[in-house]
Parts: structure tokens; C-alpha cells; sequence
């Protein structure tokens, strides 16, 4: 069985993860510039290298609570998405895992439903669990429209 590394992050106490393959960069968080008429979870644009970047909440994506003591440690994960780079902010993004295919399992049916296809699976080592995420499913297609619309 092959390994894949995977760039781990949390919100709130959950660990997440994302094949590094697919992240283009790792950066601290910084004020977004709020552009109108954009979904609730759309924090806003930052300039990365040139690029204008929306910035997506995905704790507002996944409607979960937000604490305010997690921002110190808050990171930006950027991938291409519809060849446009995205951003996603996370709580931490605390190491890189190698996870061996034969300690993922596929989501459970309860939680990996129609619109959860951004659940690649679920990794498990020794004692934690990590939930694997494909971040470019985790917008519909109309988002992800909206989203590269968003050049300003």
C-alpha cells in the first residue's frame, strides 16, 4: 500500500487533513478586504504574490462554532481551485502525516451524504483521528463560479 502526506489543520479540537499534493502554500492570516455580495463564509480578498485571493472561512463553511482564542494560531491554506488560487482559514496547521491507504476508511454513510463529497475518508492513527477533506469539493460549482468571479 502506497502513503500519502497530508497537511493536518484544526478547527476548534478536530484534526483535519489535506493532501499536500494539493496545497500551494501554508501563510499567516491577515485582514481581508470585504467584498459585497459574496456568501456568508467568503471572508473577503488578500493579495498573495499578485494574486487577489478569496478567503473562505471553513468554519463558517461547516457551520461550526467559532471561539475567538484559536485566532493566534490561524493559517491560511491556499490551493488552485478552477485554476484560481483559494484560500481556506484554519485554527493551526500543525504538521505534515504520512498515512498509509490501508488506515483510511471511507466516510460513513451518516456523514458522507449527497453533499458531503469533500470527505475523502477518515485517518486513523493510534489514537487520533483524522478526518481527510478534498477542498476543492468543498464549493459547489455555482460557488466555485462565484468565486473566480471575484477578480476586482
Amino acid at each position: 500500500m502506497a502513503e500519502k502526506k497530508y497537511v493536518i489543520f484544526k478547527l476548534n479540537k478536530e484534526e483535519y487533513g489535506v493532501d499536500i499534493m494539493t496545497v500551494k502554500e501554508v501563510s499567516e492570516v491577515r485582514e481581508t478586504i470585504k467584498v459585497p455580495n459574496t456568501p456568508q463564509f467568503v471572508d473577503g480578498i488578500i493579495n498573495i504574490r499578485g494574486d487577489i485571493t478569496p478567503i473562505i472561512n471553513l468554519k463558517k463553511r461547516f457551520n461550526i462554532e467559532e471561539n475567538n482564542e484559536s485566532i493566534e494560531g490561524a493559517r491560511i491554506i491556499v490551493v488552485s481551485i478552477k485554476d484560481k488560487m483559494v484560500g481556506f482559514i484554519v485554527d493551526d496547521t500543525s504538521q505534515v502525516l504520512s498515512i498509509d491507504e490501508k488506515n483510511i476508511d471511507p466516510a460513513p454513510e451518516l456523514i458522507a451524504g449527497v453533499d458531503k463529497t469533500y470527505i475523502q475518508g477518515i485517518g486513523k492513527l493510534e489514537d487520533r483521528i483524522v478526518i481527510i477533506l478534498d477542498l476543492e469539493k468543498i464549493l459547489s460549482e455555482n460557488e466555485k463560479d462565484l468565486i473566480n468571479g471575484m477578480d476586482i
